[in-house]
Order: C-alpha cells, then sequence, then structure tokens
C-alpha cells in the first residue's frame, strides 16, 4: 500500500533520495535546510525525517546522524516522486550510430547483442545484461549453407524480419555443393513460415519423400535446429558487460561486494532467470529494487529490464546495479536502447 505523504514529506524523501543517489552519503536535516526552498529549521527537518523513518520509507545507519532511504523509499521515489531524465543528444547518437553500425557489418545478430551490452555498460556504469531472444517460437525464412572446408559447414537461418542465427556443422563426407543447394532450395520451400518449433516436431513428415537423398545433409539441418530449441529448453545465450564499471562504484570498497558482483556474472543462468521475471513496470520498463528480487544474492542490487523484438521473438535487455542507481536516467536509456533495436529490426 502507497504511503500517503504531505508536500513537506515527499519534497524532503525526493531530496536525500536524489543526493544519496549522487553522492552515496547519508543526508542531514542542515543539508536539507540549506538547499531546499522548504523554508524550514533544521529541529523541523528532523521531525519530518523522523515520521518518513517510522514509514520505514528512510534509515539510520549506525556511523551517521544522517538519513539514506530504504528499498520502500526508493520505490516511493520512482513511483510517486521522480522526473524521468532525458538522453542527451551524445547519448542518443552514440548508442544510435554503434547499433546501426553493428547491424550493417554483422553476420550474426549475437554480435549485435553482444555490442548492445557494451555500450549499455559504458553509459551507465552498471552491469549491462543483454539476454539472446528464445528462437523456439521464431518464424523460419530461409537456410543459407556456405562451405568452409570440404568438411565444415556455416549453415545461416535467417528468423522472419532478420534475426540470423549462424552454426558451424561438421559432416563425416565431402557433398557436391550442387547437392547442397538443392536441398537448401527444397528445405526452404518446405519449411518457410514454421516456428522452429513445429520444424522440429514435424521435420521427418514434412521431407518423408526426400530423407533418402542426401540424408547426413538432411539430418544436419535438423540438428541445428534441434540444437537451437535446446538451447531455449536450457536457457537462453546472454550477454553480461560492464564488470569492471560496476566495481567503480563506491559500494564494491568492500571486498564482500566485491565478489558478490563477480560471482553473479559467473552464473548467466542466475542472470537469465532473473530477467524473466519482471518486477513492477512504469511504462514499459520493469524495476525491481533489493528486496523485491526473489534472489537473496540481489538484495543489494537494483534491476532495470524491458522486452526487446527481433524476427518477432523477444529477449530481455537491462541494467543492475547498486540500490543506489539513477532510476530517471536508467528507465530512459533501456527504455530507448530496447526500441531502437526492435525498430531496426522491424
Amino acid at each position: 500500500m502507497t504511503e500517503t505523504l504531505s508536500n513537506r514529506e515527499k519534497e524532503v524523501l525526493r531530496y536525500i533520495v536524489d543526493n544519496f543517489i549522487h553522492y552515496g552519503l547519508p543526508v542531514g536535516s542542515r543539508l536539507i535546510s540549506k538547499h531546499t526552498g522548504l523554508n524550514l529549521s533544521s529541529a523541523t527537518i528532523r521531525n519530518v525525517m523522523s515520521d518518513l523513518e517510522d514509514m520505514n520509507l528512510l534509515e539510520t545507519p549506525h556511523t551517521s546522524a544522517g538519513r539514506k532511504p530504504t528499498d520502500k523509499g526508493y520505490r516511493y521515489y520512482v513511483d510517486e516522486l521522480m522526473k524521468q531524465e532525458v538522453l542527451n543528444k551524445s547519448e542518443i547518437d552514440f548508442i544510435k550510430n554503434n547499433i546501426e553500425e553493428s547491424k550493417s557489418s554483422i553476420f550474426d545478430s549475437d554480435d549485435l547483442l553482444r555490442g548492445t551490452s557494451k555500450l549499455l555498460s559504458v553509459i551507465s556504469h552498471q552491469l549491462a545484461v543483454v539476454t539472446q531472444p528464445f528462437l523456439s517460437s521464431g518464424v523460419f525464412e530461409k537456410l543459407e549453407v556456405f562451405s568452409i572446408t570440404s568438411l565444415k559447414l556455416l549453415l545461416v537461418i535467417t528468423i522472419k524480419s532478420g534475426y540470423v542465427k549462424t552454426l558451424i556443422m561438421e559432416i563425416d563426407n565431402e557433398i557436391d555443393f550442387q547437392k547442397i543447394e538443392k536441398i537448401t532450395q527444397l528445405l526452404n520451400e518446405r519449411l518457410s513460415g514454421l516456428t522452429l518449433l513445429q520444424i522440429k516436431e514435424s521435420f521427418e513428415e514434412r521431407i518423408s519423400d526426400y530423407k533418402n537423398d542426401e540424408p547426413e545433409l538432411l539430418q544436419l539441418f535438423f540438428n541445428s535446429i534441434d540444437k537451437i530449441n535446446s538451447e531455449d529448453e536450457k536457457g537462453n545465450k546472454v550477454h553480461i558487460s560492464g564488470t569492471g564499471e560496476i566495481i567503480s562504484q563506491p559500494e564494491f570498497e568492500d571486498p564482500k561486494n566485491f565478489k558478490n558482483i563477480i560471482t553473479l556474472t559467473e552464473n548467466k543462468n542466475l542472470v537469465i532467470h532473473i530477467f524473466q521475471n519482471p518486477g513492477k513496470s512504469i511504462d514499459e520498463v520493469s524495476i525491481k529494487i533489493g528486496s523485491e528480487n526473489d534472489e537473496k544474492k540481489l538484495k543489494d542490487y537494483s534491476i532495470v529490464c524491458a522486452d526487446y523484438s527481433i524476427g518477432g521473438v523477444n529477449g530481455k535487455i537491462g541494467i543492475i546495479g547498486p540500490k543506489r542507481l539513477n532510476y530517471a536516467k536508467m528507465i530512459s536509456l533501456v527504455e530507448y536502447t530496447s526500441k531502437l533495436i526492435s525498430e531496426l529490426n522491424q
């Protein structure tokens, strides 16, 4: 239940959260008295702060007379008090130019997602996460096969709307490339318009009249589809960047916190699980703050994430950082980047 605060209480809470986000230091009454337009004495402000603490919106660290936000205080701030920060032109140009350049020059969309996680970490100075879309629900558009060596082939599978998945597969015996082109054309004619999961479930039936014609090549394609579906079942591939960025934050001067974030980045299945369970949303961006995370290892962190779409299939993009996160900026950053990726791949 959202607390009902007076305008005075809202102003004090807003100032404390804003100040703590920027400086990481508990905020005292004298600072509020000097730097807000409330025209209240320090004693009066202390009373307001005490009331906010009674509502569990603020807390007093043991070594300080000042206050800092609780998880509930951050949540009230995000839901009721925060003014979303607009990205500046240089940030927008940096994101747009990098993503457009990646899309025009890469062969595999994984590189686009990897590059996106890196640029997000650079701008946010936090841990940036981009998961690969769940491809099993993607609609197969076409298959292309390229010969790398006589016994090694590159399969390029294009999902509707442009998502590309590449796989390198080895064969036991050399196959004439004209036969490869013939089978590739057959597969494109028979399977285009089906989801990858439908192809896996009905493959033998759909190519039954050709199953004795280059069976190794047909099996190769089936194995590639099976591999993609299996990856979905086991968990998406995830790109994580920004370990060096986030550990520069004051919170990670404590070796325990440093160890926790390293452990988190190494457990990619945990990261995927975290991003599959969104929190409370603002527009299309979801936010989880501290104790709102189900995972105990994340009680000192906040997550800001959104969906993006490539080829009709969705993935997740987001930021993990200390609770002292610039939510106003991170929400705009995640929202803009996710929409840009989706729009470029329509």
